[in-house]
């Protein structure tokens, strides 16, 4: 194979991977392909603060009955901080009041499936795709009367952060994304991967069998400790840190919701008709075209895709950031003044 097709299926696979969002595969960089790296900040990994992030607010949204905090000035700009899995709110516990320190208003939500959310109806349909857990983000939004708002996020929160993006760009006038460009679609989740690859995504295929529902049910918590080790394999957070978060994971729809969304991914599950459209959009891969900057850690063991690979899906001014130190998956959570950093920086844009 020539090094000009070899570097042409390289692309192919990357495209794939994104298309899988949340967590995503390490594609390799050829040496053509420049990565834009700027103010690498040097970091060391954080454990959490020793005070919660709260007080936990409610509020009727769209399908749900949402728990979020919000901290800051009640009529200053607004930032947007979204979670991940298996994480919660508490991975903002630092940059949500560092960044209410700068005079931003502060909202962070826990996502359907998380924490003190709950929905509103027994018989609404417990989905985890895509476009779902976006439009929960402009439900609350209006709820909360704010017109728009700086969006960042990692893992689910980032994906979830593009995609407010992409659909509703006048609702979000910057982005912060921890391994960038997450947007995917069923048709692209198809495509097999090399072996290696599809070793990273263990869990995506154990999700896949009743088996694998059954066990994430009855181990949710040693299950996602294993992921915190894996995603952050240089983080050495205590079981006070940990457990905080895990607590969220005890929400009653949040196996529905999590086993659900990766389902979905490869299309081993319907998402709802009435959002249809809106997944139709997403799969042509829309460019973002708000100001943005993303972030990676360079000691991040998930599987996620190189900056090179997304970094033509900006649009508007763009940045990259790797930041070293040791920093794992849960950037926010380990390297928090990056982060806020981040969130400030690109207001400035």
């Amino acid at each position: 194979m020539t090094d000009e097709l070899d570097q042409n299926r390289r692309g192919f696979l990357g495209t794939a991977a994104l298309a899988l969002a949340g967590l995503h595969f390490r594609v390799t960089r050829s040496a053509n392909q420049a990565m834009t790296v700027s103010d690498a900040a040097r970091a060391t990994p954080s454990p959490t603060s020793a005070v919660p992030l709260g007080p936990v607010k409610q509020i009727d949204a769209g399908l749900l009955n949402v728990g979020y905090v919000d901290v800051g000035p009640a009529n200053a700009r607004v930032v947007f901080l979204l979670h991940g899995w298996p994480y919660d709110i508490q991975s903002y516990a630092d940059v949500a009041p560092m960044l209410a320190a700068k005079g931003y208003r502060v909202i962070v939500p826990y996502l359907r499936g998380y924490g003190t959310t709950r929905f509103l109806s027994t018989e609404t349909v417990r989905n985890g795709q895509q476009a779902v857990v976006a439009v929960d983000a402009i439900a609350l939004m209006d709820a909360l009367k704010i017109e728009n708002a700086i969006m960042a996020g990692f893992d689910w929160g980032a994906r979830t952060a593009n995609i407010v993006a992409v659909l509703w760009p006048k609702r979000c006038t910057g982005l912060v994304s921890v391994s960038g460009y997450l947007i995917g679609n069923q048709e692209a989740g198809k495509v097999p991967l090399p072996p290696e690859a599809e070793l990273q995504w263990w869990y995506q295929y154990y999700f896949a069998t009743e088996r694998g529902r059954a066990g994430y049910d009855k181990y949710r918590h040693d299950f996602a400790r294993l992921i915190w080790r894996l995603a952050s394999p240089k983080w050495h957070f205590d079981d006070e840190t940990f457990n905080r978060s895990a607590a969220s994971l005890d929400n009653a729809d949040h196996v529905s919701i999590v086993i659900h969304n990766y389902r979905w991914r490869l299309a081993l599950a319907q998402g709802e008709s009435k959002y249809d459209d809106l997944e139709k959009r997403l799969a042509t891969g829309p460019v973002v075209t708000v100001p943005t900057i993303t972030l990676e850690g360079d000691a991040n063991g998930a599987p996620h895709p190189e900056p090179a690979a997304y970094a033509k899906k900006f649009s508007d001014r763009y940045e990259h950031r790797t930041i070293t130190g040791g920093i794992g998956h849960n950037l926010p959570q380990e390297a928090p003044e990056a982060f806020a950093k981040a969130v400030i920086d690109v207001d400035r844009s």
